[in-house]
């Protein structure tokens, strides 16, 4: 067979574009929603932090997770929490800001070294080939830890952060300040939602220069 395998590559290619653009929607809906709920979603991110950081001591304590992994994932979100502060703008040269940003790769990478590592013991130590390693997590697991414990925070706080060069009104008189509140209003959105009225005003705009989109036509 040559074109059925050609078939499945375009497919899984063609699934991967709708899929990206599923999740790439819901967020731009979810930073909408923040915008629109700041309060409640203050609340709801610093009670989801607390619960993480209960969740990592329970894993800690009773599932035998390894000390220095668990410290450091715990402080990780402790800074995430200071982020809170002034939520939901946020400066993009604020220290605590760039604190995080290191922090969450490099909690990725702490956690993704133990489980390979715990992974390549135990099947170092098995006698058989057709023997099962005891007390190994599972795929859906790891996958699980990874995306509530260490990736489920630093994206919600990037769907919901807003830049303060998005938000904070222009020099001017009292006249103006009080005019331009609704547009600063229109203006401010979250920093995902910014990335992708930018991403799209570029592809008009190369579509335009190319032909594929006429300066009219609209998104």
């Amino acid at each position: 067979m040559w074109i059925l395998p050609l078939v499945g590559y375009m497919g899984a290619v063609v699934g991967f574009g709708f899929l990206t653009l599923a999740i790439a929607s819901g967020l731009y809906y979810l930073s909408e929603l923040v915008e629109e709920h700041t309060v409640f979603a203050k609340r709801f991110l610093v009670r989801l932090i607390q619960g993480i950081i209960g969740l990592q001591l329970v894993l800690c304590l009773v599932d035998r997770f390894p000390f220095w992994q668990t410290l450091l994932g715990i402080f990780a979100h402790v800074v995430y929490l200071g982020n809170m502060r002034r939520f939901p703008y946020v400066q993009l040269s604020d220290p605590l800001f760039l604190l995080s940003c290191a922090l969450v790769l490099l909690d990725h990478y702490i956690w993704f070294r133990y489980f390979s590592t715990t992974q390549q013991r135990a099947y170092q130590n098995m006698s058989s080939y057709y023997d099962t390693p005891s007390n190994l997590p599972t795929f859906t697991q790891i996958a699980s830890y990874f995306g509530i414990c260490v990736w489920l925070v630093p994206f919600a706080l990037f769907v919901s952060l807003s830049a303060s060069d998005n938000v904070l009104p222009t020099m001017g008189g009292a006249g103006s300040s009080v005019g331009a509140g609704d547009g600063d209003k229109k203006r401010g959105g979250t920093m995902f939602k910014s990335i992708v009225d930018s991403v799209l005003s570029v592809s008009g705009v190369v579509g335009s220069a190319t032909g594929l989109k006429r300066s009219d036509d609209r998104l």
